[in-house]
């Protein structure tokens, strides 16, 4: 009888390829949800600073900023929402704050809630924006 040598993988190699995959996928996939976050945020920044800009024209129309409500409230305007934007407009009639406050699979983010104001001042400060 002719012994024919064996064909395909032992259980060993096999493991070996699964366990290799495993720390990839440990490494990768971090690392690829960070990235998701961030895009996640730069559309809320987008969305922020449009609205800014609709406050802006707002005020030159009304000299003020009471009365004024946002024409859309979430981040992104279509599809599933991964901010929810408020208006706050101060007393005083000529401030007003935005946020984007995270909801959904956003609410991991580091960044937590952004703000913006007629000054252009941005919460967090640090590398956030």
């Amino acid at each position: 009888m002719i012994n024919k040598p064996q064909k395909g993988f032992t259980l060993i190699e096999l493991m070996i390829t699964v366990a290799i995959i495993a720390i990839i996928a440990a490494i990768a996939y971090p690392s690829y949800q960070e990235q998701v976050r961030e895009t996640r945020r730069s559309n809320a920044q987008a969305d922020l600073l449009e609205l800014v800009s609709y406050m802006e024209r707002f005020y030159g129309e009304n000299f003020s900023y009471l009365g004024a409500n946002l024409p859309f409230n979430t981040s992104p305007k279509q599809g599933n929402s991964f901010y929810n934007l408020r208006f706050t407009a101060a007393p005083s009639a000529s401030a007003y704050t935005i946020q984007a406050v995270p909801t959904g699979g956003q609410t991991a983010d580091r960044c937590g809630i952004m703000t913006i104001n007629q000054n252009n001042q941005r919460t967090p400060a640090n590398d956030c924006w």
